[in-house]
């Protein structure tokens, strides 16, 4: 599904280059639940980018669906992303001046899908999670936690195989954390799609099944469960 080899990232300072990534090696399949841990500025949110090729690795290999990424232009690489991958944030960036139900359909539309398919896929997933009440609010009108869980599903509704999620119980309460963690290893296991989750919580990598944690550069596995 999602294969890194050998992935080296460096930025330049003022004193020379600081290499954030050496040689970091990483495979996902279909349907994990993997956590990434690790102090600030160790290079996780680094490793989110170049995963979801919002930046490039200085060298090594990554490969999304069996494609090559370095080998795909700006059209067909813009492509790969929005279909098979999806993004959550610590803020949830969902669109203010549309409904909750508007904010699942807008990344449909942009692939080109029906409206009325756009509108089904959407309320089917704000029914599963038990939002279908939220589906004509918009995002200011509904709770932080509600927010966040629309993000996620904003970023499954276009059915990526598998979602970055960068610190996303970084704003919520330890309760409205607990709901948004089940729902999403609920929707996992519903869907197959793999999650790698960036996180400082200790609850959040104890609910994944595979936890790593970023060290000099490096994926480090921890033991198993």
């Amino acid at each position: 599904m999602l294969k890194a080899k050998n992935i080296r990232k460096s930025y330049p300072t003022s004193i020379g280059s600081l290499e954030v990534l050496k040689g970091l090696d990483l495979s996902i399949t279909k349907g994990e639940m993997i956590s990434v841990t690790g102090p600030s500025g160790c290079g996780k949110s680094t490793l989110l980018n170049i995963l979801g090729t919002l930046d490039r690795a200085d060298s090594g290999s990554l490969e999304i669906e069996d494609q090559l990424v370095a080998e795909l232009d700006d059209e067909h690489l813009s492509r790969l992303r929005s279909e098979s991958i999806g993004f959550v944030f610590q803020f949830h960036h969902l669109l203010p001046e549309f409904s909750v139900l508007e904010n699942l359909i807008i990344p449909q539309r942009l692939l080109r899908r029906a409206e009325v398919d756009s509108r089904e896929r959407a309320l089917e997933l704000l029914e599963k999670v038990g939002l279908s009440e939220r589906a004509d609010h918009r995002p200011g009108a509904i709770s932080g936690g509600e927010r966040q869980r629309v993000a996620v599903l904003r970023a499954l509704v276009n059915r990526p195989s598998v979602v970055l999620a960068d610190e996303p119980t970084g704003n919520l309460d330890v309760d409205a954390a607990s709901k948004l963690m089940e729902m999403i290893s609920s929707l996992a296991g519903d869907f197959g799609q793999a999650f790698l989750i960036v996180t400082h919580n200790p609850v959040v990598a104890a609910i994944c099944l595979r936890n790593l944690k970023m060290e000099d550069g490096q994926l480090i596995s921890s033991p198993e469960k």
